[in-house]
């Protein structure tokens, strides 16, 4: 067993703490922006599209997340007190919303940029979600938060600010099968030569990802009172859709392939 009582803080400068989760969730920008500016150089691509979509980016992941947290785990406190939806830094952050909130930016994106279609960056961009994901899952894992289920295996984690039961470190599976797609995602984009049907990448992302996590989630406690009185819980439910979604994007027929120069 491994005792874990990390503090989320990394250091306090007077009012201002650097916390681990924040420092992780801005990294998965740092490096996917390094990610997209070398596949926008090597498709010939402008810098200027590139910095326009990292905003885009940056608000339908947050927004999409944040609304995602309040409106799928908790709506009606949130209804309720409507206000407390703006307070992110007291956390509660939902992956599903931040996936809505992408593709709603990314439709948003592609329809001021006439020359990208929404495929051509989508495909794109899960690479770098996922690895996203990689980071975030992390970010839980150093605030103790979206623990798993007790279990008897030695690699359970006592997460000593919770409670003194072994659990499943569920961040920590999440977090490398999500690493482990990351880099599946990136080399078939380089391994191919540029030669794919729209929404391939796309559709292998939502099928790898949200089928994992569908999963996992057997392994994990609820994040919700009301969750124990479903079949499945809601991470479960949401992850469904997007599922079916990936499996119809792999199977789609499409004449059009993108050719990378």
């Amino acid at each position: 067993m491994i005792n874990w009582n990390v503090s989320p803080d990394i250091f306090s400068i007077g009012p201002i703490t650097i916390r681990w989760y924040g420092l992780l969730f801005a990294m998965s920008f740092i490096v996917g922006y390094q990610i997209m500016v070398i596949i926008f150089k090597r498709e010939n691509k402008s810098e200027h599209d590139l910095n326009d979509l990292v905003w885009y980016m940056i608000l339908g992941t947050v927004l999409g997340a944040r609304l995602g947290h309040c409106l799928f785990y908790n709506p009606d406190y949130y209804l309720s007190h409507p206000l407390e939806i703006l307070q992110i830094w007291k956390g509660g952050l939902a992956s599903h919303g931040a996936a809505i909130g992408i593709i709603t930016a990314l439709v948003l994106y592609t329809r001021k940029k006439k020359e990208i279609s929404f495929l051509w960056v989508i495909d794109r961009i899960v690479i770098t979600v996922a690895l996203s994901g990689f980071f975030i899952r992390l970010g839980n894992l150093f605030n103790s938060e979206i623990i798993g289920k007790p279990t008897n295996g030695n690699w359970g984690f006592v997460f000593v600010s919770v409670d003194n039961i072994p659990r499943h470190p569920a961040q920590l599976y999440e977090a490398i099968a999500y690493l482990l797609i990351f880099i599946f995602l990136l080399s078939f984009y380089f391994r191919v030569k540029g030669k794919f049907k729209n929404g391939l990448l796309f559709g292998l992302f939502l099928i790898t990802v949200f089928g994992f996590r569908f999963f996992v989630e057997f392994l994990k406690e609820n994040q919700s009172i009301f969750e124990q009185n479903l079949f499945l819980n809601m991470g479960q439910l949401l992850s469904i859709p997007f599922v079916i979604l990936g499996i119809y994007f792999l199977f789609r027929k499409d004449k059009k392939v993108i050719k990378i120069q």
